[in-house]
C-alpha cells in the first residue's frame, strides 16, 4: 500500500492535484482513497460531481456518537475512489488539527484499510501546518512519502521549505519522506528558476511541472477532473505520468 500526504501553502492548489492524482491512480486500475484533511470538507468535491460529502466531525457533531460502519462517512467517486473528508470543529470553536486525530482514530476503529484493502492513499492536508494534528499524516505510519507543492511565488517557497524542513526534522523517528515537488505554474516573472533553485538546495527532485490550464477549470465547474472529462488532454497526460511515476519509485523503494 502505498500511502501519500499532499502539503503546500494555503491555496496553492492541493486539492485540485490530489484529485486528478487520485483519479489518474484509478485509471491505473489502482484501488484509491483519498482523505482530505481540511475543515472545508472539499478536497473530493471533484471526484463526486461537486457534490457535498458528510465529513467525519461533521457526523460527529449531528449524531454524537460514532458511526458504525464506513458507509456512514464515505463515498464512491470517479474511478471508484473511496472519498472521506475529516471536516473540522465549528468555526471558532475548537481545534481543526484535533480533528484529524479524531478522525484517524476513528478509521482506525472502522478498520478501513483492512476493509477497503486500497493500494494507494492521499492525504490533502490544509495548508503549510505541520504541527499537531496537521503532522499526523507523516506521523504513525499513516503516510510514507510526502508530496510539496509549491508555485515561484515567494510566499509558496517559503511554506514548502518549512514543510520540508518540519519532515526532515521527523526523519529519525522513521516518519515520511519528502518525495518529491510538484510545480503548480502561476506564470510569474523568473518562476522556473526560482523553483529549480528551490529543489536543487533541498536536494528534491521535481516530480511534476504543471502548466497553468483552462481544462481544469472548465472540469471543476463541472464537479470532475480533467481525466473525467477527457483523459486524452496534454494536461491529463501529465497526471498520469505522475501516478506512473510514484508508482515506479514505490516498486524501487
Amino acid at each position: 500500500m502505498q500511502k501519500i500526504a499532499i502539503y503546500g501553502k494555503g491555496g496553492i492548489g492541493k486539492s485540485t492535484i490530489t484529485s486528478h492524482l487520485a483519479a489518474a491512480f484509478a485509471l491505473r486500475g489502482k484501488r484509491v482513497i483519498q482523505i482530505g484533511c481540511d475543515p472545508k470538507a472539499d478536497s473530493t468535491s471533484n471526484l463526486l460531481g461537486g457534490r457535498e460529502l458528510t465529513s467525519v466531525m461533521g457526523y460527529l457533531r449531528e449524531h454524537d456518537a460514532p458511526p458504525q460502519d464506513l458507509a456512514a462517512i464515505s463515498a464512491r467517486g470517479f474511478g471508484d475512489v473511496l472519498c472521506i473528508e475529516t471536516g473540522g470543529p465549528t468555526p471558532g470553536l475548537g481545534c481543526a488539527g484535533r480533528g484529524i486525530i479524531a478522525t484517524f482514530n476513528l478509521l482506525e476503529d472502522l478498520a478501513l484499510f483492512e476493509t477497503y484493502a486500497p493500494d494507494v492513499v492521499l492525504y490533502d492536508v490544509l495548508g503549510d501546518v505541520v504541527c499537531g494534528g496537521f503532522a499526523a499524516p507523516i506521523r504513525e505510519g499513516y503516510a510514507e512519502d510526502v508530496l510539496i507543492v509549491t508555485s515561484g511565488e515567494k510566499m509558496a517557497l517559503y511554506a514548502a521549505n518549512n514543510i520540508a524542513s518540519a519532515v526532515e526534522n521527523f526523519r529519525d523517528r522513521g516518519y515520511a519522506r519528502v518525495r518529491g515537488i510538484v510545480f503548480n505554474r502561476r506564470n510569474i516573472p523568473d518562476e522556473e528558476a526560482k523553483v529549480h533553485a528551490f529543489a536543487e538546495a533541498r536536494h528534491l527532485p521535481i516530480l511534476a511541472d504543471l502548466p497553468r490550464s483552462d481544462a481544469i477549470n472548465r472540469a471543476e465547474e463541472e464537479g470532475k477532473t480533467t481525466l473525467e472529462v477527457d483523459r486524452t488532454l496534454p494536461i491529463s497526460a501529465q497526471f498520469l505520468a505522475l501516478a506512473d511515476a510514484l508508482s515506479g519509485a514505490a516498486a524501487d523503494a
